[in-house]
This record gives structure tokens, sequence and C-alpha cells, in this order.
């Protein structure tokens, strides 16, 4: 026989060493986010335990929340340019660095003032990392296929993880203390960081020298002026529930924290090295998806927090159970980012995408404003949590619109911003909601009804305008967003 005729087909081709690259760097930014957003939601049901433990007054306690959502927002912005001035490489690898540290010092806070100042610090490397990561992304995966994939998982991590922290918080302090909630940081923190050098390819940014070319490039006025501005607005927004709505305080701080920012958008305007060029704005996927997301996202405190609040407070819940009745969310939520959401997006476009998944989660809170107050978890509460799938087909559409038309000078930019908007709607709905729903329990319980139904009805009131912010949150899609080709 001759040697031709020995001849094998050719086995099929290895995993490349591209495709593997791909799935680390993924799988780093990912962790990054899960990491924060894990932070953001794991402290909630810890808080009695440090009030307990620290000492903490009632108002003092808010701060736990408020130190590192005020730094978390205000800097997001600021970070997301500088990354694409210095290098987003480099800014993801300090923000991870600076969390994972102020992580170690709030597990052995030891009083309020040290916790407050970590977890503040915490806020300041979260903005770092979160804001460049979807810079990153999307310069990484170039191709809409895999673009759409890996924005599914990303997303996934943002929308199952506020649950899965709630699980996690819950058991950690259950089991062992609070202290242990930002202990667990640490490993995933250094674990983030080992591969990240690897794994992350380098970018040395538009400014290759780094004193010199900040000085040149970076609007320190503008960045003063937004930076001011924000984290004025969102410590207004937050304080809102102490002082209402129409202090002098709210009002006054607010037309501050309004000027601030108009100051900025004028300074962009004629700046000669803008920190945010205008020309960003110019896009209709953008802009519309930064507004949708900022309504999607304060309406959506109404299903995490409030319904997270009626278990607990009217049902009788531990911490531990709250989180273990919303898990089924987020397995949902993760079935469909994952396993659908890319291949819809595909074959339907992102648009239609988001309506869809728009028109369930409106669902899901009109079906709240009807939750008795003696619900039983498996016939009134367990079937609403599959129409949570809406989080999974709206969250990677969105996230994909949001990045859309951004050029590799200003991915980084356009992460910022989305990740700002974010932060902003959920100020927003924290104070909204909360405020809303308890005057509404207040004037309940002056008219005679019970703890419970008193309760029930505030809760009943945030659902309802939740499921109105999402109502416009579907118009705005469907007028300002255009349908793709695909």
């Amino acid at each position: 026989m001759s040697k031709s005729a020995t001849v094998t087909p050719p086995a099929a081709p290895p995993r490349t060493a591209r495709t593997r690259a791909l799935a680390l760097a993924l799988g780093v930014l990912a962790s990054g986010m899960l990491m924060i957003v894990l932070d953001g939601s794991i402290v909630t049901v810890a808080m009695p335990a440090i009030q307990d433990d620290l000492g903490f007054s009632p108002a003092g306690l808010s701060w736990v929340v408020n130190a590192y959502l005020i730094a978390f927002g205000s800097l997001l912005l600021l970070a997301g340019r500088l990354g694409d001035l210095l290098g987003r490489r480099r800014m993801f690898l300090a923000g991870t660095g600076v969390f994972t540290a102020a992580s170690l010092l709030a597990g052995a806070a030891t009083s309020p003032a040290v916790l407050i100042a970590a977890r503040f610090l915490q806020g300041v490397g979260s903005a770092m990392a979160a804001a460049v990561s979807l810079g990153i992304l999307v310069t990484l995966f170039t191709e809409p296929g895999e673009r759409a994939r890996a924005i599914a998982v990303f997303s996934f991590t943002g929308a199952a993880g506020a649950s899965i922290g709630q699980v996690v918080g819950g058991l950690l302090t259950d089991a062992l203390s609070w202290h242990w909630i930002f202990f667990i940081n640490l490993p995933i923190g250094l674990a983030a960081l080992a591969l990240a050098v690897r794994v992350l390819p380098g970018d040395r940014g538009t400014d290759t020298d780094t004193a010199r070319g900040l000085a040149a490039r970076a609007d320190v006025v503008g960045a003063l002026l937004i930076t001011a501005g924000l984290m004025l607005g969102i410590y207004t927004v937050v304080k809102v529930e102490q002082y209402g709505w129409v202090s002098a305080h709210t009002l006054g701080l607010g037309a501050l924290a309004a000027a601030l920012t108009g100051a900025f958008i004028a300074r962009q305007a004629t700046a000669r090295t803008p920190l945010m060029p205008l020309r960003i704005f110019r896009s209709r996927g953008v802009v519309g998806a930064n507004v949708v997301q900022m309504l999607m996202v304060a309406a959506l405190f109404s299903f995490q927090i409030v319904l997270a609040l009626h278990l607990q407070r009217v049902l009788g819940y531990s911490a531990a159970e709250t989180g273990l009745a919303m898990l089924p969310a987020a397995l949902v939520i993760g079935a469909v980012s994952l396993g659908v959401s890319a291949r819809l997006i595909g074959r339907f476009g992102e648009r239609n995408v988001l309506l869809t998944g728009l028109l369930l989660l409106v669902t899901l809170l009109v079906l709240l404003t009807r939750i008795p107050v003696d619900a039983h978890y498996a016939t009134d509460v367990l079937p609403l949590m599959f129409l949570s799938a809406g989080f999974g087909l709206a969250l990677p559409a969105l996230t994909s619109l949001g990045m859309s038309d951004a050029g590799e000078e200003d991915a980084g930019l356009a992460s910022g911003l989305f990740n700002t908007t974010q932060q902003i709607g959920m100020a927003v709905g924290v104070a909204v909601l909360s405020t809303l729903a308890a005057s509404r329990s207040e004037r309940l319980l002056a008219g005679g009804a019970g703890r419970a139904e008193a309760l029930t009805g505030g809760y009943h009131l945030a659902f309802g305008v939740g499921a109105g912010l999402l109502v416009t949150a579907f118009v705005v899609a469907y007028v300002v967003l255009r349908r793709r080709t695909r």
C-alpha cells in the first residue's frame, strides 16, 4: 500500500490561543464586576449586625452605604476618561488593587469612622475598575456575535450578582460575622489582579508620556466640575429622605449641583481637550440607552430592595431566608442572559429584545402591586420570579446599545458614562421610591391600619411607581432607538 493511502484525515483544530485568552480576559472582567456588585448588595443584610457591633447611630448607619455610593457614582466618568488617556488596563489594575486593600480595612474596622472611610475608598476603587471594564470588553471582542455573548456574560454578573450578594451576605453574617462580608473580597481581588496582569492586553492610552500627557490632555477644570457636581448631586439625593424634597437643604444643594454640571457641559463645548467630548451624544443609541437605563434601574430598586423588605418586615423572613427566596430570580436571569439573549439579539436586534424585556418587567411590577399582606411564597412570590427573565433580556441589549458607536479612543468614556447613569438611576430610585413608600405607610398607620397592612400599602405604591418608570423607559426605547439590520 502506498504512503498516500495511509494518510488519515486531519484532526479537528484545537481551541485557539486567542479564544482561550479572550475567555480568561472575560472571566477577569466579569469577576471584577461581580465583586463590585456583590459589595453593593452584600452590605444591606448585615446592617443591623454592623450597627450593634460598632455602635452606629441610626443616621450614621446610612453612611455605610452612602459613602460607597457617593464615591462610586461621582468618579466613574472621570475614571473612564483617564482610562482612555493613561490606559484602561492600568486603570483596571489600580482600581482592583484599591478596592481589595479597602476591603481589608473595612473588614478590620473597629469604629464607625474607620468603616465609613474604608467604604469611601472601596467606592473609589470600584469606580476606577468598573469605569473601564466595558471599554476593555468592546475593544477585545470585535466580532458582533462574540461581543453579544461576552456582553451577556458581563450583564449577568451585574443582574444576578445583587441577588447572590443578599444570599452570601446573610449566610456569612449568620455563620461567621459581618467582618467576613468584606474579607471575602480579598481572595477574589487578589486572583483577579494576578490573572489581569497576564491576560488583559496592554494599552498605552492616547498619552504615552503619563505625566506630561496627562497634564496636556486631561481637562482638570472639567474634571473638578463634574466630580463635584455628581458628588454633591448624589449626596443631595441620598439625603432626601431625611430633609424632604422641598427643604432648603435639598433645593439649595440640588441647584448648586445642577449649576456645576451645567458649567461642566459648557466647558466641554469649548475646551481644546474636553474630558467628555460632546460628540459621544450624537449617537441615538448611546443617548437612548443611557436614558432608558436610568429609568429602568430606578424602577428595579422596587424589585430588588422593596420586595426583600416585604419578605423581612411583613412576612418575617430572616436575612438568609430572604436571600434564598430571591435566588430563583438570579437563576432565571442567568439562564436567560447566558443561554438565549445573545442568540435573540443576533436574530432580532438589540432594540426588539430590549422592548420585550421591558414588557416582562412591567408585568412583574404590576403583579407585585397586588401581593397580599399574608402572601405565601410558593403561590404569590415564586411564580413572579420567572418574569425576572426580563432582566436577562433587557440588560445585555441595553449594554450593547450603550456601548454602540464608541470608537477606540472613547471606549473608556462610553463605559464610564454608562456606569454613571446606572448609579444616578439607582440613587434616584432609592430616594424617590423609599420616600414615597415610607410616606404612604405613615398615612396608613395614622388612619388606623395595622403595621403589616401599612407597610404593604407603601410597598404597593413603590411597585406601581416603578412600573410607571418602566413604561416610560419602553416609550423612550421605542421612539429613540433605531432598528438595526441583521
